[in-house]
């Protein structure tokens, strides 16, 4: 009998063999698919480097008065010789580092501490289920004839589109929306919700549309329900409750669902109301022996979250240490340009949980290295405790968001107050000074302060 398998080698999957090891544990690490999972082959990786040269593009249309765009499949090329090399030494190159027993195929459970695969049966101590999530696909009608996209089509593209249309609000749809429209595609997002990003502050997500509509040229249409799909004069047609659009190409940005099919029965593994694996904060399923981390939770799926959350799940599984993640603090970014970012709670959330609050926005053209990098679009938002003045969340839509954010998440994490942030001298000029200085609006008008203040 194994002392430990691991299902799948994503984020999770690879976090949990690593501590296994460290902590004097050959796993049997069971894996499908490309190994990496998600993020560095289809997710993270990919779009962040496609981002990112929108943005070379679009900086440079700025500075030659005209629009410049890459060529499209040089660009899905380079971000393919990123993705190969960072697979290559983070994934291949590292598991072959390690005392691992790897086994390619699929899963499945045939008893509470045993699975099947290949048509091997394999018993162990313990499992840390980590098989990750796939693309959500939407019921609607003429979809699956007509043909669309998701973000893995999206990615690696077998042909060249002059427009796209995409069906939902969130993180993947602005990303992708950003991404393609610096392309040279036309896009237009479809979000059923009332506004994008709904689970932000509304200051942020009306700011980010604002901003995506004005300066990417992207139109946003909320509260709109899909009624069908069907075949157009060379293009595909979105009938929705507001009218139709015509495009080359649909993407469905409509989240992701939970890889939970292993015949979770036979091992006693119950699920949540999100379609995911339900486990308590130790990271332990219904069934004792049995651990899940990252996607297949059905939590937030996030590649840093899911990396911690395996390790810790390795730790609970071997040592039964009980260790738990502190999910307040973990923050979350939507990498267009600017970024968009946020950790903690919002203001609404806090006084659901019962807290009195008080919160501040300050807008990035206070902040100076906003005004010097003539980015000075966007804001952030800190929501705080009134009686004791500690941070409870905070959001920000501007330049290096992704990065500031760091930041705030300590500040959550440890409960500092207002005054902490405060009293931290902040190198100025920088984009992180933001945080001290909308701590400083709880107490003064920052707009009459001078920069060095």
């Amino acid at each position: 009998m194994e002392d430990l398998v691991i299902i799948g080698y994503g984020a999770a999957g690879f976090a949990a063999l690593i501590r296994a090891n460290q902590l004097g544990i050959k796993p049997v690490v069971v894996g499908y698919g490309e190994i990496g999972g998600t993020c560095v082959n289809v997710g993270c990786v990919p779009s962040k480097r496609m981002l990112r040269i929108g943005e070379l593009y679009n900086n440079s249309s700025k500075i030659v008065g005209k629009k410049l765009f890459p060529e499209f499949f040089q660009a899905f090329q380079d971000k393919a010789e990123i993705v190969n090399s960072l697979r290559k030494e983070k994934y291949e190159d590292v598991i072959n580092s390690y005392d691992v027993k790897l086994i390619i195929g699929k899963a499945h459970f045939i008893s509470p501490n045993a699975i099947k695969v290949n048509g091997e049966t394999i018993e162990a101590k313990k499992f840390i289920i980590a098989t990750g999530s796939s693309p959500n696909v939407p019921n609607i009608k003429g979809l699956t004839e007509v043909g669309f996209w998701t973000n893995v089509e999206a990615l690696s593209p077998d042909k060249t589109i002059s427009s796209l249309a995409i069906i939902g609000g969130r993180a993947l749809a602005l990303e992708f929306a950003q991404m393609y429209k610096r392309l040279g595609v036309d896009t237009i997002i479809l979000q059923r919700s009332e506004r994008i990003l709904p689970d932000w502050e509304p200051e942020i997500s009306l700011s980010v549309k604002n901003y995506l509509e004005k300066n990417d040229n992207i139109p946003i249409f909320t509260n709109v329900r899909v009624k069908e799909v069907r075949k157009g004069n060379g293009g595909k047609i979105v009938v929705t409750d507001k009218g139709e659009v015509e495009a080359d190409e649909i993407l469905l940005a409509t989240g992701r669902k939970p890889n939970v099919e292993m015949n979770l029965d036979a091992a006693g593994i119950e699920l949540n109301d999100k379609g995911g694996i339900k486990v308590n904060e130790e990271l332990r399923t219904s069934n004792p022996n049995v651990y899940a981390a990252g996607d297949v939770i059905g939590g937030p799926m996030l590649e840093a979250l899911a990396g911690r959350q395996g390790s810790i799940a390795a730790e609970n599984a071997i040592m039964n240490v009980k260790r738990k993640i502190d999910m307040s603090s973990v923050p979350q970014v939507v990498f267009i340009e600017p970024n968009v970012a946020k950790v903690g709670l919002t203001a609404l959330e806090a006084m659901k949980e019962g807290y009195d609050i008080d919160h501040r926005v300050v807008k990035m053209n206070n902040i100076a290295k906003a005004r010097i990098l003539r980015e000075d679009y966007g804001l952030i938002k800190m929501v705080i405790d009134k009686k004791f003045r500690n941070i409870l969340g905070v959001q920000m839509f501007g330049k290096y968001a992704a990065e500031v954010i760091n930041e705030a998440a300590l500040a959550v994490k440890f409960r500092a107050t207002i005054d902490d942030l405060i009293d931290t001298i902040h190198v100025f000029p920088t984009m992180a000074e933001s945080l001290r200085i909308v701590a400083l609006a709880f107490t003064s008008d920052v707009s009459k302060m001078s920069c060095c203040v």
